[in-house]
């Protein structure tokens, strides 16, 4: 692992790494905060998954969670959203390739060489984390926006007691009946409809539950509404009497001026969870 960057913040760091990634086959870059308690003893960890067109960078500088995770004696980690490189496969369109690589391991070419997400989330990355930074590995939470609460949705409900929350900012819920989902679980897992299931936060939601306190906010003006669909996940969890907590919150859209009015609430809800 290789140090990017560190600097202080809000008594804490925030560093940028890279390492070489075994799951991804190219050096991968992450952002992570480490609060001062870290220095005192492990502390617990938010996953936080980004979505389309970004790298680790954009919630780590948009999204004003440092403040509120230091407040909480929080690390949060921002991975990036794909592998990236000369030799990594890409598309010129923003919703395929590099920044959109959707948390799955891609079983199609050109794709299968670089984008295993899943497994680099699920497995590879949390060993550099633990290995790397004073983190209780015990403790960990998950949240993510629009891609990024798809993975967050997926991962949690793939990982039964690997996380004590999950929350989302306006995820894609229903991907295997929105274009944001289709199109990609096509070029990514091919064209057997029945494998893009394990990668539906509806689906699994109808098939496992979750067991875990969940938290979505969505804004009433985010305008790819139709293609996130948060109904369909509510139906889902209603179906099988879940307790949620899914809010759509008047006016907002789907840009990080929504995502940090209220990241204070999604910190505090997973610091609940992390020190309950």
């Amino acid at each position: 692992m290789e140090t990017v960057s560190e600097n202080a913040c809000f008594g804490g760091t925030q560093g940028v790494y890279t390492h070489r990634s075994e799951a991804c086959h190219c050096d991968m870059t992450f952002g992570i905060f480490i609060p001062e308690e870290a220095q005192d003893g492990p502390v617990p960890l938010l996953w936080y998954l980004s979505g389309l067109t970004c790298t680790h960078e954009n919630a780590m500088t948009k999204a004003g969670a440092q403040a509120w995770a230091a407040d909480a004696g929080i690390a949060l980690v921002f991975p990036d959203t794909s592998p990236r490189g000369e030799d990594v496969a890409d598309d010129d369109v923003y919703d395929l390739g590099q920044g959109a690589g959707f948390y799955v391991d891609a079983t199609q070419e050109p794709w299968t060489p670089h984008f295993q997400m899943e497994s680099y989330i699920a497995e590879e990355l949390p060993k550099v984390l633990m290995a790397n930074f004073n983190l209780d590995e015990e403790r960990q939470s998950i949240s993510g926006h629009s891609m990024g609460g798809h993975g967050a949705l997926t991962l949690a409900m793939k990982n039964l007691g690997r996380f004590r929350s999950v929350s989302a900012f306006a995820p894609i819920c229903n991907p295997t009946a929105s274009e944001w989902g289709k199109k990609q679980f096509s070029a990514y897992l091919g064209s057997d409809e029945s494998l893009w299931a394990a990668h539906d936060a509806t689906l699994l939601m109808k098939e496992n539950g979750l067991d875990i306190p969940v938290l979505i906010d969505t804004g009433t003006k985010d305008q790819f509404l139709d293609l996130l669909m948060p109904e369909a996940f509510g139906h889902a969890a209603l179906e099988r009497r879940e307790e949620i907590t899914m809010r759509m919150q008047p006016g907002y859209d789907h840009s990080y001026f929504f995502i940090s009015t209220f990241m204070e609430d999604h910190v505090a809800f997973h610091a609940e969870a992390l020190y309950g």
